[in-house]
């Protein structure tokens, strides 16, 4: 029997902050002069982006007086360290998990004493016991329940959750799996002025997703899926832990990488999911450039890929939370039926395919 994506949950903190927001922070963190203050703003305009969600309310401002989180001078010095951030992230994501959590439940007639597995994702933040444990206690899971931590694997994590999750259900048709993400990439914030940060910081938000798996037919079909690494894309993009948060490394090549990665993979592809009967797609948006890079290797338009694209716009990127995001709104959408190819990469370069059915 197939398993099938039940109910999706989402969770934003917060209220939206404007993209030109935003930029206007980075500027004033950066300590740019009106050169490259303009040459930011075009960064912001063309990222595709109107707004993201922070669980800092900083971003907010450009008045150093009115931070909660980084220290109340210009030069945001002594800047926090990876022990604040990670202090923020243990204070913040489970309420954001659970939330998540609360909202996939109520779309289903599953009760949080009958979760049977969970299943945790993120790469933003990490600790023991972590986020899992804190959601069994405060939603009163059973002290039986399965745990499983999926950590630092990027933005493609959330396929792997979703095919652990189907495997669970394979091997136990009563299993109830809850595959929940939470990721806080904005508590990463970095000042350095070089390229990696930049696109970095233009692009990435926070949110949480939670996924209720299941054995049988239903709305939305776990079909088929597979991996692929390019290694030659490897050194560009990467995720590390510095003194001062988690580090991004993120190649302004990693679009063409994908897109020559694809085409490489293209007969593959093809065999394993018969990509030219499939009109809907679902891939995860890592960047405008990279939805445009990707469509233009599948030969598809940007109606065929829509989803993504207000995922993006309204959202960010929000790490691996950002693909459930997208398949939260395939999942609602009447209008798309039958196959939908969800995609997403990350570090290695890793791409994961994952196919569903909507009846």
């Amino acid at each position: 029997m197939k398993s099938q994506i039940k109910s999706i949950g989402l969770a934003s903190p917060g209220k939206p902050i404007q993209q030109e927001m935003i930029c206007r922070f980075m500027q004033k963190a950066h300590s740019l002069d009106a050169r490259e203050s303009r040459k930011l703003s075009f960064v912001y305009r063309k990222s595709g982006i109107a707004q993201r969600y922070s669980v800092l309310k900083d971003f907010n401002y450009i008045n150093p007086q009115d931070f909660e989180f980084f220290p109340k001078n210009e030069s945001l010095e002594p800047f926090p360290d990876t022990l604040s951030r990670m202090d923020v992230f243990k204070r913040t994501a489970p309420i954001l998990a659970i939330e998540a959590i609360k909202n996939c439940l109520a779309k289903s007639d599953v009760e949080a004493g009958q979760i049977t597995h969970l299943v945790l994702i993120s790469c933003t933040g990490m600790y023991a016991p972590g986020v899992e444990m804190d959601i069994i206690n405060s939603m009163g899971l059973p002290n039986t329940v399965e745990r499983y931590a999926i950590h630092f694997m990027g933005c493609y994590a959330a396929f792997n959750g979703i095919k652990l999750a189907d495997r669970i259900c394979k091997s136990d048709q009563s299993a109830n799996v809850l595959v929940v993400g939470v990721e806080l990439c904005t508590i990463h914030f970095q000042k350095e002025y070089n390229e990696d940060n930049i696109l970095a910081n233009a692009l990435f938000g926070d949110g949480a997703a939670a996924v209720l798996v299941q054995a049988g037919d239903g709305r939305m079909q776990i079909e088929k899926y597979q991996s692929n690494i390019i290694p030659d894309g490897a050194a560009d993009m990467a995720w590390s832990i510095g003194n001062f948060g988690f580090q991004m490394k993120l190649s302004k090549y990693v679009p063409s990488l994908l897109e020559r990665g694809i085409k490489r993979f293209a007969e593959g592809l093809e065999q394993k999911f018969s990509l030219s009967e499939i009109n809907h797609f679902a891939i995860h948006p890592g960047g405008k450039q990279i939805l445009s890079k990707i469509e233009t290797a599948f030969g598809i338009n940007e109606g065929q890929n829509g989803h993504a694209h207000e995922v993006l716009k309204n959202f960010g990127n929000m790490s691996s939370v950002t693909i459930l995001y997208v398949l939260e709104s395939v999942l609602n959408d009447s209008s798309i039926k039958g196959k939908v190819l969800a995609m997403g990469f990350g570090p290695g370069l890793t791409l994961e395919s994952l196919l569903i059915e909507k009846p």
